[in-house]
């Protein structure tokens, strides 16, 4: 492939979301191209940001995570009950939730592990069992009235008029590209997705590196989930299952560029802020909210495929 072929290739999904920006703001300059518009939209999706940023750990050692948005609404319910009914303060709720997002993680692992069951049937099982728990412990009710300093920490504080919860998950996304392209670590999660019995063969301690990754995705959902309540000032029993759609397809779109045919963190980044442009747009065109499962939906299969196709033809070179 030509030097301009792989660059294009590389950053298309940029110029793809450049255009649209572009389209979207030739059609409404007004309202779309306003700089609250773009604030809001860099704002308000930090927590899906980070949901994809936990779902990519595990997918590059060739695992799926499909509890992570219950993790997410488990965490954040766990966070309101202890703020607002219990009196908590911040600073014991944070490594609270943070130890309850890694114990999902553990109980992930370790019965995709120990009892050989596929991580996509023990994921959504495991995330099935938090929704009821979530369920029962909120009464079904939305739990509201948490501590306003950790709103003050999400979501009141701005920096050049965007929520200071986007650059917690800008910091996210270069902890994790920096995990996964300059560490030890990212590269036995790398060799474990491609092949697990040759990840043995080379000293790769398999087991370890899969369970670190679970143990990852309940981290960033539970920070994911922390994220949403300090957002919203509140805590829904259903928040974080509309979210499980859209990280997959960042996820998977996030795969055709940067680094195509890998994971990889700022490739997600993109690709959930060009499908969060993309469905404001028609938002703001005055299309209907069932859109979004059609945008998302398509969004996915379609970003399979391609990612299919670029990881076929690497192997074919190599």
């Amino acid at each position: 492939m030509s030097r301009l072929g792989h660059q294009l290739e590389r950053f298309g999904l940029l110029l793809v979301w450049l255009a649209v920006i572009a389209l979207f703001g030739a059609m409404r300059p007004d309202t779309f191209l306003s700089w609250s518009n773009f604030s809001s939209i860099f704002g308000s999706e930090a927590v899906l940001v980070i949901v994809t940023l936990g779902l990519i750990i595990p997918l590059t050692a060739g695992d799926f995570d499909l509890s992570i948005a219950q993790t997410l609404t488990f965490v954040s319910m766990l966070t309101a009950l202890l703020s607002a009914r219990m009196g908590v303060e911040l600073g014991y709720v944070i490594p609270i939730a943070l130890a309850a997002g890694a114990c999902v993680g553990l109980v992930n692992g370790a019965i995709t592990l120990y009892f050989r069951v596929h991580s996509l049937i023990v994921t959504l099982g495991v995330g099935t069992f938090l929704h009821g728990v979530t369920l029962w412990m909120s009464d079904s009710q939305t739990i509201s009235g948490v501590s306003r300093a950790l709103m003050q920490y999400v979501i009141i504080n701005r920096i050049a008029g965007i929520p200071i919860s986007f650059y917690y998950a800008i910091a996210l996304a270069a902890l994790v590209w920096y995990l996964l392209s300059y560490t030890a670590f990212g590269q036995q999660l790398l060799f474990t997705g491609r092949g697990r019995d040759v990840g043995r063969l080379t000293g790769v301690a398999v087991g370890r590196v899969r369970m670190s990754a679970f143990v990852a995705s309940g981290v960033l959902g539970a920070i994911a989930g922390i994220l949403y309540t300090g957002t919203t000032g509140s805590a829904n029993p259903t928040s974080g299952t509309t979210l499980l759609l859209p990280a997959f397809a960042a996820a998977f779109l996030g795969a055709t560029c940067i680094k195509p045919g890998r994971f990889n963190a700022w490739g997600s980044v993109i690709a959930v802020y060009f499908l969060v442009t993309g469905i404001n747009g028609l938002s703001v065109l005055g299309f209907r909210t069932y859109v979004h499962d059609l945008f998302y939906g398509g969004a996915l299969v379609v970003a399979v495929m391609i990612s299919q196709l670029v990881s076929g033809r690497k192997e074919r070179v190599l």
